[in-house]
């Protein structure tokens, strides 16, 4: 059992908001904890994206040209002196 100090804005806020809600201010507080561990300690980003990763099948495309035409370009700029400035 945890025990938390809350502020009279928040305790405020806690108690209509969980009537809103139409739950305790206990199951209130263990959904709001739960999600909130979830979000840092949940899934890591390779498990959310799972659905998504390998869902096209891309040939490399435009994606390709562009980095090719963007390193083309990159190597007919002349460099810039670190000490250059406008």
């Amino acid at each position: 059992m945890k025990s938390v100090r809350l502020g009279k804005t928040l305790e405020r806020d806690l108690s209509v908001a969980a009537k809103r809600l139409g739950v305790t201010e206990s199951e209130f507080v263990r959904s709001a904890v739960a999600a909130r561990c979830h979000e840092v300690l949940g899934d890591s980003l390779a498990e959310r994206l799972q659905d998504v990763i390998g869902a096209i099948n891309s040939q490399g495309g435009r994606a390709r040209a562009a980095h090719t035409v963007y390193g083309e370009l990159l190597a007919a700029e002349p460099r810039r002196q670190a000490h250059d400035t406008d």
